[in-house]
């Protein structure tokens, strides 16, 4: 067969279900092939909303996404969306085309190394030199992209090579299965926990997509435990129990770090370098375990004192089966619980319009059920949903703490509506962030998808804004005007709504969830309190005595 059928063979073998993506004249061959294999093709605006769609099925799945594009420019455009993955811990595999390398007719033209390009943000990144090479090449490209850590990876197919004859065969797909921790250190880590005063779970960006929600509920209720858990690590164990404290959105001086700071035992379920740390360790004895798939990091804020390497579940269940109720005095722990509360739900009946996120965050919940999913974009309302929206599955608020890239929470909205089209799908966005990749509106519009995409409309790069004035500066260089919303959606077949008033916008909201179809709300938002809110806690320390 030919190289490109073995490859689109070699991808059905790995069990892909759809490929994201723009094809160009490079890939005539690989599209020819696509075209009778059982993989959908899903076409595209842009190839970095292409990425950014199957990073989101590799962390809706954990198996990696696959997105297509051509030579330069296009490969190019998938940068953005491999840093996301790779940071993010996303499996996903790019494909991107290339002149012919056998004999070359047109020079330069086009052409950009992407293969060296892609090395330092991907786990793996080659070219296609030899169609018998292709079966291989995709086993291990999966392989890496879903070992720990997750993240992408890219091959490239020259299209001289994709029309190649080639006698190879698929590989294969063998699965591993993670070693347990030494009981050792599981037994050091029961005995940390009996010995600490104040121990506190924190459940991080690894747990999240290990799904290891039953094994943190069941030592969360056997233990007592309190817990808190930071952007990434949301919902891995329903925010409603009454040993939850909060979501660390800021990196310090916040009601829940009254707890942290209070703790003498922190254990690290999932931490993971890329989000900023919820805690700063000080030589002040102050103890960490890390259970994790892999040894911590050292640097100079966190260096734990006992590491518990192997699957995260087994190890959580191991000291479970280990450890009995915990004899502590929480008593402050609860303060800071009922602390917490008090203030994150402060504004959630506030009337003002334009809209406080905060009254946002509190209509979405009152919304949607515990299994509908919240896809966010980057903008300075993401820590108000970080830490004011409770989640009660994982992977129900999808934001990115990693790269926190702008463009992607529609896109990363196509694909979780895509595969759970039975659940409410939200996207919210800051106006700069739309504009960015809102082109994909058409794209959802041609895939006939029930999704509702809110703006929040402040004419201006709000998060940086509000950075600007924390540090004193005078305002400058972040306003800009948009364009009619409501007019931009209709254009692309989307329905498109401008509520007036805070009523009006519930109207509208209901509608829009329980109705076909894209729903485009244009919502005019107050990010008034911000500096009064964030800025403040960020300099002042508000913990209870």
């Amino acid at each position: 067969m030919k190289t490109s059928d073995l490859f689109v063979a070699a991808l059905e073998n790995e069990g892909v279900e759809y490929i994201y993506g723009i094809p160009g004249e490079e890939n005539l061959d690989f599209l020819d092939s696509l075209r009778n294999s059982s993989i959908k093709l899903i076409l595209t605006r842009h190839e970095q909303a292409a990425g950014f769609m199957a990073a989101t099925y590799g962390r809706l799945t954990g198996k990696p996404g696959v997105c297509l594009s051509t030579l330069g420019p296009g490969a190019t455009n998938f940068v953005t969306a491999a840093a996301y993955a790779e940071l993010g811990g996303m499996p996903m595999v790019m494909i991107g085309g290339q002149k012919p390398i056998r004999k070359s007719k047109q020079g330069r033209f086009q052409i950009v190394d992407v293969v060296d390009l892609m090395k330092p943000i991907t786990k793996y990144s080659a070219q296609v030199l030899d169609g018998n090479n292709i079966t291989a090449m995709v086993r291990e490209a999966f392989r890496l992209t879903m070992q720990e850590r997750p993240g992408a990876a890219y091959i490239e197919l020259p299209e001289d090579i994709a029309e190649e004859d080639t006698d190879a065969s698929v590989f294969d797909v063998v699965g591993n299965r993670r070693p347990d921790a030494d009981r050792g250190s599981i037994q050091t880590a029961i005995d940390m926990i009996n010995a600490a005063e104040r121990p506190l779970l924190l459940i991080g960006a690894g747990a999240n997509r290990k799904r290891t929600s039953k094994a943190l509920r069941e030592l969360i209720d056997k233990t007592g435990l309190y817990f808190f858990n930071t952007q990434m690590g949301k919902g891995v164990v329903d925010e409603r129990h009454d040993k939850f404290l909060g979501t660390a959105a800021l990196s310090d001086h916040d009601y829940l770090h009254c707890a942290i700071n209070r703790a003498d035992l922190i254990i690290n379920v999932g931490h993971d370098v890329i989000e900023k740390p919820p805690f700063f360790m000080e030589k002040d004895g102050k103890k960490v375990i890390h259970i994790n798939f892999f040894a911590a990091q050292i640097d100079d804020v966190y260096f734990p004192q006992l590491n518990v390497i192997g699957d995260i579940s087994s190890s959580i269940n191991h000291i479970t089966d280990g450890i009995e109720k915990l004899d502590k005095d929480f008593s402050y722990f609860e303060r800071v619980r009922n602390e917490v509360e008090e203030h994150i739900t402060k504004y959630f009946k506030d009337d003002r319009f334009p809209i406080l996120p905060q009254r946002l965050v509190s209509m979405l919940r009152e919304q949607l059920e515990a299994e509908d999913i919240i896809t966010l974009d980057n903008g300075v309302y993401k820590i108000w949903f970080a830490r004011n929206y409770k989640c009660y599955e994982a992977n129900t608020l999808l934001l990115d703490n990693a790269l926190a890239t702008m463009g992607a929470g529609l896109p990363s909205a196509i694909t979780a509506k895509q595969l759970n089209p039975e659940r409410k799908v939200v996207s919210v966005n800051g106006d700069g962030g739309f504009l960015m990749n809102s082109q994909e509106l058409e794209t959802a519009v041609r895939l006939e998808l029930d999704l509702v995409v809110i703006i929040l409309n402040d004419s201006s790069y709000g998060m940086i804004k509000w950075k600007q004035e924390g540090v004193g500066f005078e305002e400058f260089g972040l306003d800009f005007n948009n364009p009619d919303l409501v007019g931009y959606a209709n254009s692309f077949g989307a329905i498109g709504h401008r509520p007036e008033s805070l009523d009006e916008f519930g109207k509208v909201l209901e509608t829009a969830l329980n109705s076909k179809g894209v729903h485009v709300i244009d919502l005019a938002v107050d990010y008034s309190l911000n500096h009064s809110i964030l800025n403040v806690l960020l300099k002042e320390s508000a913990c209870i005595v």
